[in-house]
C-alpha cells in the first residue's frame, strides 16, 4: 500500500515574528525597539571579532573583524586629531558596534536596499551610545572626525589587505593617512577572533566613563 503524501504543515496566522536577537550574556536585544539596558560590552566585543570587513575578501591567515577596524579607525583619529578626548575616542571605538547584530554590509550593497538598513542601524547605534554615557545623536563635528578617520583607516585596509590600487583607493576613499610604520604593521595584519575581542575590550576599558 502506498503511503500518503505528508500534508504540509500551514504557518500559524497571526504568529509574532521574532525581531530580537539572544546574546551570549543572556540579552535579548530587540531591533525594532532597542533598550540601552539589553546592550553588553562583551556581547559587542564577540560579535564585532567575527564579523568580517570587505565581505572576507582580504588577505591573511583570519578576517579583518569589525573590531580590529574600529581600532584601526581610533588609532588614526589620534593622528589627525592628537588632542581629542576620551568621548570622541569612544565614539570612534563605537561607531560601528550595530555591527555585532546586523552584521558588516558593505556600501554598494547599502546603496541597493536602501533607507530600511540604515532606520535599523541609528537606533541600534543611539542606544548604544546612551548605554555608554554619549549622546544618542553625536554632535556634526564628531561624525566629520569619525567619518575621516573612517575614511583613512578604509584606504588602508583597501590597499594593504583587499588588492586595491593607490589610484582606485584614493578615488573611493581620499588621501592615506599618516600611520607609524609600526601601527600599521600592527593594526593590519589580520587578528585572530579572541586577540582582537580582548584588545577591543581593553580600548573600551581605557576609554569609557569613569
Amino acid at each position: 500500500m502506498t503511503p500518503k503524501p505528508a500534508t504540509p504543515v500551514a504557518p500559524v496566522r497571526g504568529a509574532e515574528k521574532r525581531a530580537w536577537q539572544r546574546m551570549l550574556s543572556g540579552r535579548r536585544l530587540n531591533l525594532l525597539d532597542p533598550s540601552p539596558l539589553d546592550i553588553e560590552i562583551g556581547d559587542i566585543a564577540h560579535g564585532l571579532a567575527r564579523v568580517a570587513r570587505w565581505n572576507g575578501q582580504t588577505i591573511g591567515a583570519h578576517i579583518f573583524s569589525v573590531a580590529q577596524h574600529t581600532l584601526l579607525v581610533e588609532a588614526v583619529l589620534r593622528t589627525q586629531l592628537p588632542r581629542a578626548d576620551d568621548r570622541i575616542r569612544l565614539a570612534v571605538l563605537l561607531h560601528d558596534a550595530p555591527e555585532y547584530v546586523i552584521g558588516d554590509m558593505i556600501s554598494p550593497f547599502k546603496a541597493v536596499i536602501g533607507g530600511s538598513y540604515k532606520a535599523v542601524e541609528k537606533r541600534l547605534l543611539s542606544a548604544i551610545h546612551v548605554r555608554f554615557g554619549l549622546p544618542p545623536v553625536l554632535p556634526a563635528e564628531f561624525t566629520a572626525w569619525i567619518k575621516a578617520a573612517d575614511a583613512g583607516a578604509a584606504y588602508l585596509e583597501a590597499t594593504r589587505l583587499a588588492g586595491f590600487k593607490d589610484a582606485e583607493a584614493r578615488k573611493f576613499f581620499g588621501k592615506p593617512p599618516h600611520l607609524s610604520e609600526t601601527a600599521e604593521a600592527d593594526f593590519l595584519t589580520p587578528w585572530a577572533a579572541g586577540k582582537a575581542e580582548k584588545r577591543f575590550l581593553a580600548r573600551f576599558e581605557a576609554l569609557k566613563p569613569v
